[in-house]
């Protein structure tokens, strides 16, 4: 069963994540579930990390900003992309090799809820280690009605695979 390996007879478990043989360029995976943002997500992160910008925070201070309504801090956003994308991108990755070409579209809100994707933009073998890929991917984060909020690419060294 896909997915799902025997690691002894009768006993089961669930298989996650892809090798490198799995990722085809120019594919795109739609990665779920979503995730509604909290004003508690965004104030204990905000306040976690020490970021001390009030318009993360401050409903007074933000009613006099063109938002409004205070903002969901980005490094938040970025995080829990990265993290709904794990299961399809580097659920088995050897090592995360980083993030680049990341922008901010447009804001997200308390309340707004959020899904991402990612399309396999390239993949080549590792020159230096061999049974081992680079794997790179535009990752997107979507509002649920379809805007685009945040797009990074990501590049992930992963398994050839046995």
């Amino acid at each position: 069963m896909p997915g799902i390996k025997e690691t002894t007879p009768g006993r089961w478990r669930q298989d996650a994540g892809r090798t490198y043989d799995d990722f085809v360029v120019g594919h795109v995976y739609e990665h779920r579930p979503g995730r509604t943002i909290t004003e508690a997500d965004n104030v204990w992160f905000t306040l976690l990390t020490m970021n001390q910008h009030p318009l993360h925070f401050d409903a007074a201070y933000a009613a006099g900003t063109e938002f409004k309504k205070p903002l969901v801090n980005s490094c938040l956003t970025l995080s829990i992309v990265t993290g709904m994308s794990v299961a399809d991108v580097s659920a088995k990755a050897i090592a995360n090799l980083g993030w680049s070409a990341v922008e901010l579209i447009a804001p997200v809100f308390v309340g707004d809820t959020i899904y991402a994707e990612s399309e396999v933009l390239s993949k080549r073998l590792s020159l230096s280690r061999p049974g081992q890929g680079l794997v790179t991917v535009r990752t997107r984060g979507l509002k649920s009605d379809g805007t685009a909020f945040l797009v990074f690419e990501r590049t992930v060294l992963v398994p050839i695979r046995d």
